[in-house]
């Protein structure tokens, strides 16, 4: 994997890994935002006929809505392969522009279906807090960015500087916990979305800004001056970065995980937006199950037999998506690294579709 630090160089990328902005707010409440007693939200999303997914819409690569209203990016083909998988469209989704402070308390309160909105997996959130973490789509570090005429190169110089980060996040922990083992006495500029914080960084209200680093790096490129930027060589956390369904509801958190592991799965098998119509008839049986054509993997989750036909078609692959949204097809170029499949050794990995 490229040095991040190049990276950012080169380019001009809780509890919540980063991020935040705007919401966008929908009319709320009745049945089509919360299940009927003993439901489940996947009957909620059919009979509406949509899916509400909890965004940044901030971040290019990630989230990012542009001056059109149009979505792009990594976290939003996720939202756009659940609809495809449950409603047969990957375009049936109303996009939901949340902050790191209200994104839980929408997905706990029926605002939003799932979250795909850069949130990192921790113990709290996954019990305290009532969460359900589907499998990780991008697996990031906390780093930090300074102008490159700082002179500043490691934590250490920060003592007595400013630095910058959004408040209600694992990235504002991660900072004190650092800085306090190195004994580092500096001073937090918190802001409650990730729009301020840049901005206040550019305005050169704080030294530094940390965040996951690729959230800086894709933020970097949206800089007045993004090449007098660098991220330092420094990685403070791990992230892992995926979408989120909220406790108590197995048949949902089931195909959100399931059709996230679809993805990964599906480049593993080599099955492309491009090639899929080609596995027709196969006979092999991994992927003949994989596909529905043979047994009731799909029907058993409440999902028609063929979804990740519907998943692959419209959306593509996991191999797919991140090029597009963040590798060789991208403003970014960033290389596959942790995110590699596992027989690339890589991260991503999937259990058995059988």
């Amino acid at each position: 994997m490229r040095k991040w630090g190049l990276l950012a160089a080169a380019l001009g990328l809780t509890l919540a890994a980063c991020g935040g902005s705007t919401t966008t707010t929908a009319d709320g409440g009745g049945d089509d935002t919360a299940p009927a007693a003993g439901g489940s939200r996947l009957d909620v999303v059919k009979d509406r006929g949509q899916l509400i997914c909890g965004v940044d819409g901030g971040i290019p690569g990630f989230s990012f809505v542009d001056e059109s209203g149009t979505y792009s990016g990594l976290d939003v083909d996720v939202c756009k392969a659940v609809a495809a998988a449950v409603l047969g469209d990957a375009e049936a989704v109303e996009y939901r522009r949340l902050d790191s402070t209200e994104r839980f308390t929408a997905l706990s309160g029926g605002e939003v279906d799932m979250l795909s909105r850069n949130t990192t997996w921790t113990i709290s959130r996954d019990s305290s807090v009532g969460l359900e973490f589907a499998p990780t789509t991008f697996f990031d570090g906390q780093g930090m960015m300074v102008k490159t005429a700082s002179g500043i190169t490691s934590l250490e110089d920060f003592a007595g500087k400013a630095i910058c980060v959004e408040t209600g996040t694992t990235t504002e922990l991660n900072l004190t916990d650092q800085m306090r083992q190195l004994g580092v006495d500096f001073e937090p500029v918190v802001f409650q979305d990730a729009d301020a914080a840049y901005a206040a960084y550019a305005e050169g209200r704080c030294e530094g800004m940390t965040s996951d680093k690729s959230q800086l790096v894709a933020r970097r490129s949206t800089l007045p001056n993004p090449e007098e930027n660098i991220l330092l060589e420094v990685t403070m956390s791990k992230e892992p970065l995926g979408p989120v369904t909220v406790n108590n509801d197995s048949t949902w958190f089931d195909v959100v995980k399931w059709t996230t592991f679809g993805l990964m799965q599906a480049e593993e098998f080599g099955i492309t937006s491009e090639n899929v119509a080609t596995f027709e008839g196969t006979e092999n049986p991994d992927i003949a199950r994989f596909l529905g054509a043979e047994g009731t993997l799909g029907t058993d989750m409440g999902l028609p037999n063929d979804f990740m036909v519907q998943v692959i078609t419209q959306v593509g692959n996991y191999g797919e998506i991140f090029e597009r949204n963040l590798g060789a097809d991208s403003q970014f170029e960033l290389e596959r690294g942790q995110n590699a499949l596992w027989t690339e050794g890589g991260l991503m990995y999937s259990p058995p579709f059988r």
